[in-house]
């Protein structure tokens, strides 16, 4: 086994409040690994930390080689500010960030990756459209479209299926098959544990600290998912029921 994430120990979390704490483990090169858990479970910490934007309260994460750059980050819908002024093509374009800097301008060839990222999602046309003109759905593919462009090795999606049609769903997990079978390690916060169960080989799932962590169908046993909505409920004893369900 090859690593391309460890955990030493690791606590995230805000303003000295861990919302994810003491997790050991370490995620294989090429990887096809789901993320599951109750909501406020720590998912999209976990996901901020492996990205640098929360850095460790303690603990590490070794990212065996990867600089940061090497990571490629798809943020839950929800957090694109939908009213920013761009349109579709120059969203996509920022993929190339790393190859022609933050103010870099686009040759032919580059101009050329653009468009073709934006054939493969199922936008072409679109290209001049702001992004606030947009369904859940589209946007989503257009960030699917950025995420072809930074050609990372390690692929980090936060709740990518998450609000969108079952078409777009369905168009956009290929995308994902294709990267994983380059080789690309991903990792995907998930709470549809169906999908989960048939098309994920790996899972971890957690309640602010690890529950289980192995073939995903062990790691979806009804005790688990059990035991990870008793801990959720623990955590704050007003909160809603857990949706986390058993099989």
């Amino acid at each position: 086994m090859i690593p391309q994430l460890v955990f030493h120990d690791l606590t995230l979390g805000y303003e000295r409040h861990p919302a994810i704490h003491h997790l050991d483990g370490t995620v294989e090169r090429g990887a096809l690994l789901a993320v599951v858990g109750p909501n406020g479970a720590g998912k999209s910490t976990l996901f901020k930390g492996i990205v640098g934007i929360v850095p460790p309260l303690s603990g590490r994460i070794d990212r065996c080689g990867l600089d940061r750059r090497d990571v490629a980050y798809l943020p839950q819908i929800a957090e694109i500010d939908r009213s920013f002024p761009i349109d579709v093509y120059d969203l996509v374009a920022m993929g190339l960030w790393r190859q022609t800097g933050l103010f870099g301008g686009l040759g032919r060839a580059a101009r050329e990756r653009v468009h073709h990222a934006i054939a493969a999602v199922g936008l072409t046309g679109f290209e001049q459209r702001p992004i606030g003109k947009l369904s859940g759905g589209q946007l989503q593919r257009v960030l699917f479209a950025r995420l072809m462009l930074q050609d990372a090795r390690l692929i980090v999606l936060d709740e990518p299926f998450n609000g969108i049609d079952t078409r777009t769903a369905a168009d956009l997990f290929g995308l994902v098959r294709r990267w994983h079978g380059e080789g690309r390690t991903i990792l995907a916060a998930l709470h549809d544990l169906e999908m989960v169960r048939t098309s994920f080989p790996e899972a971890l799932l957690i309640a602010r600290e690890a529950v289980a962590w192995g073939p995903a169908a062990e790691v979806l046993g009804a005790a688990n998912l059990e035991k990870a909505r008793r801990m959720c409920e623990a955590f704050d004893e007003d909160a809603a029921e857990c949706r986390v369900a058993a099989e």
